[in-house]
């Protein structure tokens, strides 16, 4: 089985947000940082907030490269420990690897017993392998040309970056003014994380997945792509809007974001198991508003080359 590694590709292009000011501080137990922007309407912004250096340090601030041959490595291991249990008189085990993957034989006077060794080694290598993903953050992914593959998994990095995320959160939360609304939130949010230096990406089924960034790394590199950006927007969001309903809307390559607010007349929505959702694009460096996506992310989503998953 070719397994391939999932990253993504980013391209926008409409008025580019720009980073004026960015700068960590250290104090004591804490990080503060400290960030000064400008929106599309060259409007000068700042943020400051601060997290504890215990929090930095119990959350992953580098995704792991995916290796095949190590991850084969780790489910032979398993294999042969599995094998070794076996009677020698009742069945015979030969393992062998190959370039996608491992083929098992059994032999054994019994047609009944190699069958049920052969099923017992089968789930090993499948159980053996999920461990190794998830020790990893990967996750297992077809593309939208049923191509299965290996990507960070940005569900689990959304899921534990929310409580993280709350400091971050709040600090954008508290700068808006009075009777403010969801939709305030989002456009200074999305303003800031779209002037966050963006790094470009390969093909979403050609990396390693070494481009990647969890959140927090990505605030302390003060750079990240396209999904780096999206599990950091989900993530804050998530901590703004603890049970309203959100997506990820991966493109061949590109990934976008969708919350289920109420849509205005102009809103790019998309819907999913009978919700509908307002679409935006934390990516950058273009200034593409809430409710908005660019011409070529709208081409792929009227023609059907996405995939969804349920932000939970």
């Amino acid at each position: 089985m070719v397994i391939a590694v999932a990253t993504s590709l980013c391209i926008n292009v409409k008025v580019s947000a720009e980073q004026l000011n960015f700068a960590t501080s250290n104090n004591g137990d804490s990080v503060t940082f400290n960030y000064q922007w400008t929106d599309s309407k060259q409007v000068v912004h700042s943020v400051s907030f601060e997290l504890p250096r215990e929090t930095i340090k119990q959350n992953p601030t580098l995704q792991p490269n995916y290796k095949p041959k190590i991850a084969q490595r780790y489910v032979m291991v398993a294999l042969l420990k599995e094998s070794q249990k076996l009677n020698p008189k009742e069945a015979k085990v030969s393992l062998k690897r190959q370039q996608d993957g491992i083929d098992i034989k059994v032999t054994s006077p019994s047609e009944e017993k190699a069958a049920e060794v052969l099923e017992n080694l089968q789930t090993v290598q499948q159980t053996a392998f999920n461990t190794y993903l998830d020790e990893h953050y990967y996750t297992r992914f077809s593309t939208i040309f049923n191509q299965r593959a290996v990507k960070p998994d940005h569900l689990r990095y959304i899921n534990e970056s929310v409580k993280p995320m709350v400091p971050v959160s709040q600090a954008f939360y508290e700068k808006l003014a009075p009777q403010s609304n969801s939709r305030d939130y989002f456009a200074l949010l999305l303003s800031w994380i779209q002037s966050i230096p963006y790094n470009a990406m390969e093909d979403r089924v050609a990396s390693n997945g070494s481009g990647f960034v969890p959140p927090i790394g990505l605030l302390l590199q003060n750079s990240g792509d396209c999904d780096s950006k999206a599990v950091l927007a989900s993530s804050m969001v998530r901590a703004f809007l603890p049970t309203t309903n959100m997506i990820i809307v991966f493109l061949p390559n590109h990934a976008l974001l969708g919350v289920a607010l109420t849509p205005m007349v102009d809103d790019e929505t998309i819907e999913f198991e009978g919700k509908k959702y307002v679409l935006y694009d934390p990516t950058g460096p273009a200034q593409i508003p809430f409710g908005q996506v660019s011409e070529s992310t709208k081409q792929f989503i009227d023609t059907g080359r996405f995939q969804i998953e349920l932000v939970k």
